[in-house]
Parts: C-alpha cells; sequence; structure tokens
C-alpha cells in the first residue's frame, strides 16, 4: 500500500492508496509538527485507528509546502515503513508542461492537484480552485500545458489578520452566513470573509476564462479545507477533496 501524505502550512493531509482505491484519510496540524519519532508513531496509530495494518505500507510519496518539516517525514517513513519516500518536486515526471517561467518557484501541491486534474479530465481545459490556508488557481490546458495561476490569501488567512491587526474586532467561526447583510460584529465578519471570497473566486475564474480560453468556460474543480462550504455557490464543476493526494499517487506511479 502507499501512504501519501500532503503537507501543508496548516494541516498535514494523509491518506492510504491500495492500488487505485482510497482506503482511508486522516489530518494533523503541521505545528507542532513533531520529532521523526512523534511523527512515526503518530502514523501508526492513526493507520491502526483506520483499520491499516501499518506492516502493509511498502510506499511512501510526499508532497510539501514546508521544507523543514521534509527531514523528520523522511525520517520517520525509513525507521517506521523500512522505505525511502517519493518527494513530489523538481525534475521529477509529473506529465506535464510546465510553463512556469521558474518551475522552480510552483509549490508542490499546486503540481500534484494539477497531475490529478488532467488525470481525471484528460484532454481538457482546467482551472483547479485549492481553498486552503492560501487560495490558488491553477490554468492547465488540454494539452497538458500548466501555464501558471493566481494566489490570494485564504479564508483562514484573512479572518486571522482581522482579529491579529484590528483593536476591536474578534475571531469568528468561518461559516456560511444566512445572509449577506450582517447585523453584529461577528456576522458581519463572517459574511464578508464568506462573500468576498465567493466574489474573489468568481471573478478570478471569469478572468482566467477570458484570457487563456477566449471566453470558454474551463472545467472547475474545487479542492482545500474550504471547497466544501463554497460548494453551493456555483463556483466549481465539481469538489474533490481529496485531489492533492491523488495527484502525488499519480506523481509517484510516474516515477516508479
Amino acid at each position: 500500500m502507499l501512504l501519501c501524505l500532503d503537507i501543508g502550512n496548516t494541516q498535514i493531509h494523509g491518506g492510504v492508496f491500495d492500488g487505485g482505491v482510497l482506503r482511508c484519510q486522516f489530518r494533523k496540524s503541521t505545528q507542532p509538527l513533531g520529532s521523526t519519532d512523534e511523527l512515526g508513531v503518530f502514523f501508526v496509530s492513526v493507520l491502526r485507528a483506520n483499520d491499516v495494518d501499518p506492516a502493509s505500507i511498502d510506499h511512501v510519496a510526499i508532497c510539501s509546502v514546508v521544507p523543514a518539516a521534509l527531514h523528520p517525514i523522511r525520517g520517520a517513513s525509513k525507521q517506521y515503513f523500512r522505505c525511502e519516500p517519493f518527494v513530489l518536486q523538481a525534475g521529477v515526471k509529473t506529465g506535464l508542461k510546465v510553463r512556469y517561467r521558474n518551475p522552480l518557484e510552483v509549490g508542490a501541491d499546486r503540481i500534484a492537484g494539477a497531475i490529478a486534474g488532467t488525470q481525471l479530465h484528460p484532454e481538457r481545459n482546467l482551472i483547479v480552485v485549492d481553498c486552503g490556508t492560501a487560495t490558488t488557481f491553477d490554468v492547465v490546458t488540454a494539452a497538458g500545458d500548466y501555464l501558471g495561476g493566481v494566489i490570494l490569501p485564504g479564508v483562514g488567512v484573512s479572518a486571522e489578520t482581522l482579529a491579529s491587526r484590528t483593536a476591536k474586532l474578534p475571531r469568528v467561526e468561518i461559516a456560511r452566513p444566512e445572509t449577506v447583510l450582517g447585523r453584529t460584529t461577528v456576522e458581519s465578519i463572517q459574511s464578508g470573509l464568506y462573500h468576498g471570497h465567493v466574489g474573489a473566486i468568481r471573478h478570478v475564474v471569469a478572468g482566467l476564462s477570458a484570457e487563456v480560453f477566449e471566453g470558454q468556460r474551463p472545467h472547475v474543480i474545487g479542492t482545500g479545507g474550504f471547497a466544501r462550504m463554497l460548494e453551493g455557490e456555483g463556483l466549481f464543476d465539481e469538489v474533490v477533496p481529496e485531489l492533492v493526494l491523488l495527484g502525488i499517487r499519480r506523481a509517484a506511479e510516474l516515477n516508479a
């Protein structure tokens, strides 16, 4: 079996694949990350809790946007799963033609999402919208060209910035408001976070469609922790929460 780990700035999203079947998923806060042994014990425990025998893991694949996390997670892979992990990074096979001016700048999670998108929808123009710590938009053509995209602060980052950079605005639960009009400060912030993000995504997708695809809307895939919250707004053609994990698995296959 293959253990895939998407290491983000906020969370580690893990999943176990048995062939093409995703057996289980789990999440862990990235901070505090923990030592090699702490990570190894966590992985073993969470696998057992999901009825997966840790001894059945024979491959580990990693996608990380946190460089400091690679050393302890690589160590945990070697010590607890007896294998050198595959790391999705510049220079590995992806099946994409990366047209970024500097391919080394592209986040591994963005590439993983694009890989999975092209695997799910070959020969289709795509925009992948990942609603996580940052909200990223990645444009992939039907020919498999990764062109680039857009990055904006995520819903959680926006909420935290409001609370930390103002004297009187509180931290709020991030939720879909019942109305656009807020009648309390909390409701007003929730409405701004939610509807502001909806408007931003709609505007960016429309702009990319006009600029790159001559006004023809591509297939739009939503993923990331906040995508489900936004699902009812008609922003996405589909929501695939495990998209990055699927891309890591595909990259590991290509480089086996």
